[in-house]
């Protein structure tokens, strides 16, 4: 059996450090995705870099006028912390939607998008909800945004040395809700045929003021739909408007043949579930 040399940073300038200094290190945070992958032979670590004993990397806080989730905060945690539940009920049934229960208490959301995986439940949701990823490298910290994290299947924008450390989601202002929905072909422990996000914003009068809109799993990365925002935005999210938001998703998708889905089935669902999951977030706004 290979022998893997194994470290456990206390702290977010030591892990950068180690990083930084192999190539081939990889990052362990829950390890759900990434022992399989090892055990494959698709990952070859020269090392393991455990951080889940660096404090900036766990935990859920809510200040101000942001939520920041550490990196390495398990998927149960985020799921049942009652204020995620109640400001972005969308990111938080996304998260309990990754593997079982057992899973869920050691996978982790910085886990889930730095496998990059298109099907990933916890992007489209993030993305609607306008989260910003809180990278460190040598030269200090910055941010991207979660739709343009992933840059491919299983690649994303971090550079060599650098560590995703936390997501930060902006406070939703009043009359504001999201909601996630995905399809799969048996009724848990699966991976997302279809995935769509949506959050959107309620004036006064019931209008939609804003919008995002984002699918997942019909693309080789998880997608934010400028149109069918547009759709939304100026209407009262009537039948119409989640017509075209529906349209718009179709259109967008660039789904692949698999055994799970054809093309046509992927276009048809996403549309269905980009309609569905805003007509769940408007229904949430206005009870807001």
């Amino acid at each position: 059996m290979q022998s893997i040399p194994y470290q456990a940073p206390a702290s977010v300038s030591e892990a950068v450090a180690l990083l930084g200094s192999d190539a081939e290190a990889r990052v362990l945070a829950g390890g759900t995705d990434l022992l399989v992958q090892v055990r494959g032979g698709v990952r070859k670590p020269s090392a393991w870099i455990d951080v889940k004993r660096i404090p900036d990397l766990l935990g859920v806080s809510v200040e101000g006028d942001s939520i920041r989730i550490g990196a390495a905060t398990p998927a149960a945690v985020i799921f049942e912390h009652p204020e995620l539940q109640r400001l972005v009920p969308g990111v938080a049934e996304a998260t309990d939607l990754i593997g079982s229960t057992q899973i869920q208490g050691r996978a982790t959301l910085g886990g889930n998008l730095c496998n990059a995986s298109p099907a990933a439940d916890t992007t489209p949701a993030l993305i609607a909800v306008g989260a910003q990823c809180i990278v460190a490298g040598s030269g200090g910290e910055r941010e991207i945004a979660v739709e343009a994290f992933a840059t491919g299947p299983g690649q994303t924008a971090l550079a060599q040395g650098e560590l995703l450390v936390a997501v930060r989601i902006p406070k939703p202002a009043a009359r504001t809700a999201d909601a996630y929905l995905r399809l799969i072909p048996r009724t848990e422990m699966d991976i997302a045929v279809v995935g769509a996000g949506v959050a959107l914003t309620l004036g006064d009068d019931g209008t939609c003021t804003q919008a995002r809109v984002a699918i997942g799993a019909v693309a080789p990365t998880a997608l934010l739909l400028e149109e069918a925002a547009a759709a939304l935005v100026g209407s009262r999210v009537d039948d119409d408007a989640l017509a075209r938001v529906a349209a718009a998703a179709t259109a967008a998708a660039r789904p692949i043949d698999d055994k799970r889905g054809t093309i046509a089935y992927r276009r048809k669902v996403v549309g269905v579930l980009a309609k569905r999951a805003a007509a769940i977030a408007a229904n949430r706004a206005q009870e807001r």
